[in-house]
């Protein structure tokens, strides 16, 4: 089962998520600010990460890049959730390492179509990866699925 981590200060924003993605058929764990982020991605493997900007400890920017630098997690797609949603924003958020973007208040299709974009594309490349090494995991397809 895909296992989603919810990373948000705000209890209410957790709540909404948590329920989408339930209703959605997804596990979810969940961390209340940066550095909890980063020890339950450790613990907890998630195969995608749902990362608050603004949150206390590290916020997102300072998580992600913590994330890209680590090999063992930067295979982890990571989706800002933010209410950073002036001009400019969203290109801002992509290039500074996040793999896709959702404006605050979070709408279940938006959701969706992120999380189905993301984990099928992660899928697909590790099933080419595996396919052009004669059926063995490469090393970063490897890592996306231990790591």
């Amino acid at each position: 089962m895909t296992k989603i981590l919810i990373a948000e200060d705000n209890a209410v924003n957790r709540e909404l998520l948590r329920e989408l993605l339930e209703m959605r058929g997804y596990t979810v764990v969940e961390a209340c600010d940066g550095e909890e982020a980063l020890r339950m991605i450790e613990q907890t493997q998630p195969d995608l990460l749902l990362l608050d900007i603004g949150m206390p400890v590290l916020d997102g920017f300072a998580v992600v890049r913590k994330i890209r630098e680590n090999p063992r997690l930067a295979p982890l797609p990571v989706v800002a959730v933010t209410a950073y949603a002036m001009q400019g924003d969203r290109e801002k958020i992509l290039h500074s390492g996040f793999d896709g973007y959702l404006s605050k208040p979070v709408n279940s299709p938006s959701l969706a179509e992120e999380l189905d974009r993301l984990l099928t594309k992660r899928t697909g490349q590790d099933l080419s990866q595996d396919q052009a090494s004669g059926g063995q995991p490469s090393g970063k397809a490897r890592a996306a699925r231990e790591g």
